[in-house]
């Protein structure tokens, strides 16, 4: 029972942390009295540069927990966008975004562009998704859906 909570229980608490960060915390701190824009973009730097190595492993962690219980189900295609997500995050935005900040912490002005705002739509799909996996696994858990090995959606007797 613990490969069958436990996925769920991971996968909830990051989509916490995700809300937490991205849609609290980021905004707020542009808001506080005395943060400049670059003092903003420096602790943004940090701050998601730590959190997508946590995000790693969170992505690694329910990989490895999905395989061990051989979990079958259809909430498996929710975690497989939320590791495309964050693969898109992970390789492509955020150095990209990164990149950004670094000339803008020189004084350089670069264009104008929509990145923040792909990044924060990929931050949507990855909470809906989490979202999508975790409420579909309580719910099976609580009608008794068995989601390993043969008995892959299957009613427990």
């Amino acid at each position: 029972m613990l490969l069958r909570r436990l996925p769920i229980f991971i996968g909830l608490v990051w989509l916490g942390m995700i809300l937490g960060v991205s849609f609290v915390a980021t905004p707020l701190k542009f808001q506080a009295p005395g943060v400049t824009l670059a003092i903003g973009l420096d602790i943004g730097r940090l701050v998601f540069g730590i959190f997508n190595k946590i995000e790693i492993a969170f992505a690694v962690m329910l990989a490895l927990l999905v395989l061990l219980s051989r979990q079958r189900d259809a909430s498996v295609i929710a975690l497989g966008v939320v590791w495309l997500t964050l693969g898109l995050q992970t390789v492509w935005l955020l150095p990209t975004l990164l990149d950004r900040i670094g000339l803008i912490l020189q004084g350089h002005q670069p264009p104008p562009s929509g990145l923040h705002t792909i990044y924060v739509c990929l931050e949507v799909i990855k909470v809906l998704a989490l979202a999508v996996y975790g409420f579909w696994n309580i719910l099976a858990i609580k009608k008794g859906v068995k989601f390993s090995g043969a008995e892959c959606g299957g009613k427990s007797s």
